[in-house]
């Protein structure tokens, strides 16, 4: 850093023909605290093979801003300027993918590391659509461009384990520091070549609680349309890396603040301007972000039926008012709001799947006589949704006393389930009307279907 300083003071700078700074800021151990027991030894491992063969490689990424942040990187990304050819023959276990960008895949066991050759600037002959996204782009090039090619400044920091030195060739670290979260080049013009970018500062920003650069955050309102240009398996892959990132409902809440929710979930403004709607999907993402700080696994099914079930309530009741009957009403629902979202998230069908065994086992919630609760409880979707069936007594949908009724259903034994099977006798005082109506809750006349915590997606 003090060289770069002088030579900034003497004229020197060390830049290419487009400008970009060719040396970046090399940082020390007491300059940047990393805490080597956070590395992978996988990565460690891959960085060394690579180094031995004599190429560079370095951490770089996400995975270099959680270390400085102090948090144990749950992926490890490797860049080097091996091309991806000369990665595979190095490792057993090592596949080309991908189009847009090609990249490795280097298998230890379970343990996959992404390793990516160095980037160069962007070719003038790449195919982009008639928006400027760019739909090819496997030019390779040096350290420095690569640098330029990454999205933010606090993900363009490069760690070599060996050393134990950063990288840093866009002020990272400052910006770290400052919990500032900019985009490396022209806003627009990097936005244009990836809407998804602003997907990602909206994740970034709320997750590590950074503020957005005001140059980076402005043109995004403008640019939110992009979003619908880009192929929704990606755009599905982000919206679930957001839900899972441990601050769902501020990145929710982001999202709509800069208008980016339009297309993804379009009847998010509706659904969040109603009480119930409101308060039922803040207490699924706040179980949500509480169980990926416990470091607990989330069920991606639960959460996109937690997002969908007041779209799905909707239509289910539109459908009933029509003259169906209250089953097929909910799965004729379900497939409506299925169809569209998957045109928009790619919603996996494993996903989709999940989602309806959610929502269909909400009536059977409500059939609370004879053997039907056994039944229940031999479904293998009966944890979530049983969450989801407290999720809609906390947030007042329906009587908390349905979610308490299975809560000691499910603890009980043999013996008491029978006890809480046994239709209580009538008292002398309650009159019969209201005794029969009485017994017929939780029988077949109730029309109501039947969802909470994220205890078990």
């Amino acid at each position: 850093m003090i060289k770069k300083y002088i030579r900034k003071i003497l004229g020197i700078n060390k830049t290419d023909a487009a400008g970009n700074n060719m040396e970046p800021d090399t940082l020390g151990p007491k300059q940047h605290g990393i805490d080597p027991a956070l590395l992978s030894n996988n990565a460690i491992r891959v960085t060394k093979t690579l180094q031995d063969a004599g190429f560079k490689a370095y951490v770089v990424g996400g995975a270099v801003r959680d270390l400085l942040l102090g948090v144990k990187p749950k992926d490890f990304d490797i860049a080097t300027n091996a091309t991806p050819e000369q990665v595979k023959r190095l490792f057993r276990r090592a596949f080309i993918i991908g189009k847009r960008f090609q990249i490795v895949h280097v298998m230890f066991g379970q343990d996959l590391l992404e390793v990516t050759t160095f980037r160069g600037p962007a070719s003038g002959e790449s195919p982009k659509d008639e928006h400027g996204r760019v739909l090819r782009d496997n030019t390779f090039g040096q350290h420095h461009e690569d640098a330029v090619r990454r999205d933010f400044t606090i993900n363009a920091m490069y760690y070599d384990p060996a050393t134990q030195t950063v990288l840093d060739f866009h002020g990272g670290m400052a910006d770290i520091r400052k919990k500032i979260l900019r985009i490396i080049g022209i806003p627009e013009a990097r936005f244009r070549e990836d809407p998804v970018r602003m997907l990602r500062a909206v994740r970034f920003a709320a997750r590590l609680q950074f503020t957005i650069d005001p140059a980076t955050a402005a043109p995004i309102a403008v640019m939110a349309p992009l979003i619908n240009n880009v192929p929704s398996a990606r755009v599905f892959d982000e919206m679930l890396k957001l839900l899972l990132s441990g601050q769902a409902l501020a990145c929710l809440k982001r999202l709509r603040s800069e208008g980016l929710h339009h297309g993804l979930l379009p009847l998010l403004d509706v659904v969040l301007e109603q009480p119930m709607g409101e308060k039922f999907i803040t207490l699924a993402l706040a179980a949500t972000d509480e169980r990926v700080k416990l470091g607990k696994p989330v069920s991606p099914g639960f959460l996109f039926a937690s997002l969908l079930w007041h779209q799905v309530l909707e239509k289910w009741t539109a459908y009933q008012a029509a003259g169906e009957n209250p089953i097929p009403a909910l799965h004729l629902a379900a497939d409506d709001v299925l169809d569209t979202q998957s045109d928009k998230l790619a919603i996996q069908r494993k996903i989709g799947s999940d989602m309806r065994d959610i929502w269909a086992m909400q009536p059977r919630f409500e059939r609370r006589i004879g053997k039907s609760p056994y039944k229940l409880l031999e479904h293998p979707r009966l944890r979530a949704s049983y969450d989801f069936l407290l999720l809609r007594c906390a947030s007042g949908e329906i009587d908390a006393e349905i979610g308490a009724w299975w809560t000691s259903f499910m603890a009980a034994d043999g013996n008491e389930r029978e006890v809480l099977l046994t239709p209580k006798p009538r008292s002398a005082a309650t009159p019969a009307g209201a005794a029969k109506r009485g017994a017929s809750r939780g029988g077949r006349g109730r029309k109501k279907i039947g969802g909470g915590t994220e205890s078990a997606q």
